[in-house]
């Protein structure tokens, strides 16, 4: 069995912000990025909160980074070492992702001799407000020496600062820093406590924004000198309450819990594949980071579209939390996968308020949501390298699909759990707003027979405002029959003069079809638009962080799309079409598909499974498997920084491996497995949850067997 260990060997300061991304550790309450302990806000160091929010004057609403308990640094005989500032002799930067753990090692060479830091680290996943810390120190020389270690307020913002109040304080045995937020005053707390192995003279100092103890001791050549910090995070929006006195619990005793409960995790989500290391270390990998980022314990929360790496996309919730996320909770730990539809019921209002800002009736959701459906989506979301202007974009007012994925999620978790009783917490009222939302779309010119949906943006974000983008329709068609399927099985008398409205909608709805070739067109006019490659395209730019859609992008008179569009809805209805249908459009896109999106390649990879195209699959399966293993993914908008961990490639990387590979698929509450490995796996090994009960599956070359456990 591979060892699931990330580590990186020198060190390289220009791998700081990718570092923070994939040596991240989180427990669903908070996320730390994967920066060193002596790091600041330049840095880009964060522990950035799920779900707390605030707006800083007229920048962009984001989430909250907490003050940073792990701030720490030594100094030898009155001289500062910290990286990146003091090149070191060696550096080496470690994630145990089956335990959890974040480590380091950095020696430095002094004017008498080298200095030794070591320091392990871990959000603690059975206590979710605590953060413990373990630093070392040794030298082989005699040496005065002091760590000095606390609590930096000066934390790291994109569209910040969103502290406009910090109160600190110390009682000896607990240091502290409140942050205040500025639009809601809501409080951001960081304690921290510290044990020592040795003796030494203690202070502390409070500064304008830190806390920090300052530990000094004569170091022994050779002696290890450590300290242990349990630090603890709390908010006043908090709906749980932290478990212990952090100065009470000790450093082991805690980590002996959380890595407890890291197996417990691994045990039900875990995949083995046989024959193939590299795969299963990916996709592991991309598991890890789905249990980090999970709100477990949390009421009405959700997953952010870079989860909980930092502020990058304001920290919003996106469609690819119900079409490339949930799956792999429903199929683990359904109650998680219920959170975060009771997230999607309980903004319900917002939705509502959303659609009637545009004129329209029902839940129109929001693009970026945050906190009650708040809108944090702006028109302009982009800055125009050249003129250094914001550029006008549709995202915002022009995403209708997004709706229809909600509906689309829920109907995911209703029929892999059973858990029927979710349409009666709020999810039936949810579906009937949102099929509501797509009636007032609709238009009929007067010389045609159906209805149409015009002026969309649908998944390729390169294209804008175009009509009867085929994706956007059949989402719509299918929340109306899903609508119709729901009224009809739970009858109520406020839900019956919808029926005719439902089936005329459905009925009437313009779903294109494949024209002679067996191609459907993306969207009215796709055809006449320029056919020309990606690599074409790519040489059309003047800066490589230009924005390749919008009005005047290099794309947007072009066929080059940004991810997959017709694919992701052969790929969700493959009932409704042939193999050769499916096949067709798989060739016909693809090389035409930038794969400028991180959620691309999970449904290129998965209709590829579908039709028995290994020669793509596979590729595009550890293409999402790796995306945050592998340095080189968009990090740019535009001026507009992107970067941050990929959760929803995650997720579809369990996708593809689960209903994909191992062909994993549900029958009248029944579980059938017919799969279709790749060319190197010899076997595949898992759990998954189907009807409240656990299943152990397991491949061997071309058969399978599902034993209930």
């Amino acid at each position: 069995m591979i060892d699931f260990i990330l580590s990186e060997n020198v060190f390289n300061k220009d791998n700081i912000p990718w570092n923070g991304n994939r040596f991240l550790i989180g427990n669903g309450y908070f996320g730390i990025r994967g920066t060193l302990e002596e790091y600041t806000k330049e840095n880009m160091c964060a522990v950035n909160m799920a779900g707390i929010y605030d707006r800083a004057g007229d920048a962009w609403r984001e989430t909250v980074n907490a003050p940073n308990p792990l701030y720490t640094y030594v100094k030898v005989n009155g001289k500062k070492y910290a990286l990146p500032e003091n090149e070191p002799v060696s550096h080496e930067q470690t994630l145990d992702f089956e335990n959890g753990l974040h480590s380091r090692k950095t020696v430095w060479q002094t004017e008498n001799g080298k200095i030794t830091v070591k320091c392990e680290r871990f959000a603690s996943m059975s206590r979710r407000h605590l953060i413990a810390m373990r630093y070392t120190f040794s030298s082989d020389f005699e040496c005065d020496a002091e760590i000095i270690t606390g609590i930096d307020g000066d934390v790291w913002d994109i569209n910040g600062p969103h502290f406009v109040k910090l109160n600190s304080g110390s009682d000896y045995a607990v240091n502290y820093i409140t942050g205040i937020t500025g639009e809601k005053n809501i409080s951001v707390t960081a304690r921290d406590s510290v044990k020592l192995n040795f003796d030494a003279e203690c202070s502390v100092d409070i500064g304008e924004k830190t806390v920090c103890r300052h530990i000094v001791f004569k170091a022994e050549p050779q002696k290890e000198y450590s300290i242990e910090k349990i630090a603890e995070i709390t908010t006043s929006e908090d709906d749980f309450e932290p478990k212990g006195d952090i100065t009470e619990i000790t450093y082991q005793e805690l980590k002996a819990e959380h890595i407890a409960e890291w197996a417990r995790i691994w045990d039900i989500s875990k995949i083995t594949i046989d024959g193939d290391d590299e795969a299963m270390y990916a996709l592991n990998y991309s598991i890890y980071h789905l249990n980090c980022i999970a709100p477990r314990e949390m009421k009405s929360k959700s997953i952010a579209a870079r989860g909980l790496s930092g502020q990058v996309y304001k920290g919003a919730v996106f469609w690819d939390t119900e079409m490339f996320m949930i799956d792999y909770y429903i199929h683990t730990e359904p109650e998680i996968a219920k959170t975060l539809l009771q997230y999607r019921i309980d903004t319900l209002n917002g939705a509502r308020k959303k659609a009637k800002e545009y004129g329209l009736k029902g839940a129109y959701y929001a693009w970026e949501s945050q906190e009650g459906g708040y809108e944090g989506c702006s028109d302009y979301n982009v800055t125009d390298v050249f003129t250094k202007r914001p550029m006008r974009t549709h995202f915002r007012d022009k995403q209708y699909h997004v709706s229809a994925a909600i509906v689309y999620g829920l109907m995911k978790y209703i029929n892999a759990t059973g858990d029927y009783d979710i349409l009666n917490e709020g999810a039936i009222e949810m579906v009937i707003e949102c099929s509501e939302f797509y009636r007032s779309l609709l238009i009929k010119k007067a010389d045609k027979p159906y209805y149409e949906i015009h002026d969309v943006v649908g998944p390729d974000e390169y294209h804008e405002r175009v009509n009867n983008n085929a994706y956007t329709n059949r989402m719509a068609k299918f929340v109306f029959d899903t609508a119709l399927e729901l009224i009809e099985k739970y009858p109520s008398d406020q839900y019956d003069g919808l029926k005719t409205m439902l089936k005329d909608s459905s009925e009437n709805i313009f779903i294109r079809k494949p024209n002679d070739s067996g191609i459907i067109e993306q969207f009215d006019g796709y055809f006449k638009l320029e056919d020309v490659s990606v690599d074409e395209v790519r040489s059309r730019l003047i800066d490589p962080k230009e924005y390749w859609g919008g009005a005047y992008g290099v794309a947007a008179d072009t066929q080059v799309i940004k991810q997959a569009d017709v694919v992701a809805m052969l790929s969700m209805f493959k009932d409704d079409y042939t193999s050769e249908i499916m096949a067709k459009n798989l060739e016909y896109y693809e090389p035409r598909t930038e794969h400028g999106s991180s959620l691309s390649a999970c449904m290129y990879s998965l209709l590829s499974c579908y039709t028995k195209n290994t020669e793509i699959a596979y590729p595009m399966f550890m293409k999402s498997a790796k995306a945050d293993l592998v340095k080189g993914g968009k990090e740019w908008a535009g001026l507009v920084y992107i970067g941050g961990t990929h959760p929803a490639a995650a997720g579809g990387a369990w996708i593809v491996a689960a209903k994909g590979f191992a062909g994993i698929t549900e029958d009248d509450g029944k579980l059938i497995c017919k799969p279709n490995l790749p060319e190197k796996w010899n076997g595949m090994n898992f759990k998954i949850m189907c009807q409240n009960k656990l299943y152990a599956v397991q491949i061997i070359g071309g058969n399978a067997s599902v034993t209930e456990l």
